[in-house]
């Protein structure tokens, strides 16, 4: 798919238009992305191929060896933002449970507790982390504990 974007001061609100000969499937998620009153999420799938997300498609979002990577339901993206750039796009759906990793509470799937007084979380795409002491008093107060 070819981008054209154009900036310029006479243009005083966004739009876009999508010139196509049929709705792809890859057209329909970006009309619903625009559509939608969610922040589309931009991310890498590989090293030239961008990817838009909806927030409620990304189970985690973790800094691995200095790259922030999304994990989506089966996929792994890379993103160019900071873990804390993407928490505030992200919005309220998304809690921070250590210094590198946020997590989709929607998609929580079971807790265990831990032997330090941490607890384990595990999401519904097989993925999991630790809440850091740190986060833990936040975490323990979204469960009503």
């Amino acid at each position: 798919m070819k981008v054209k974007v154009e900036v310029s001061p006479e243009y005083t609100e966004s739009y876009a238009v999508i010139y196509t000969e049929q709705i792809t499937e890859e057209i329909q998620r970006i009309l619903d992305v625009f559509s939608s009153k969610e922040t589309p999420i931009t991310a890498l799938r590989n090293e030239e191929d961008f990817v838009i997300l909806k927030p409620n498609e990304i189970f985690m979002v973790r800094v691995e060896n200095g790259d922030t990577v999304i994990y989506g339901k089966k996929d792994r993206f890379r993103s160019k933002k900071r873990l804390y750039e993407l928490g505030k796009q992200l919005g309220t759906g998304f809690m921070q449970i250590s210094k590198t990793t946020l997590v989709n509470l929607s998609y929580l799937d079971s807790i265990e507790p831990s032997f330090s007084g941490t607890y384990l979380l595990k999401l519904k795409n097989g993925c999991s982390d630790y809440v850091s002491r740190t986060y833990l008093p936040d975490f323990k107060k979204y469960l009503g504990m």
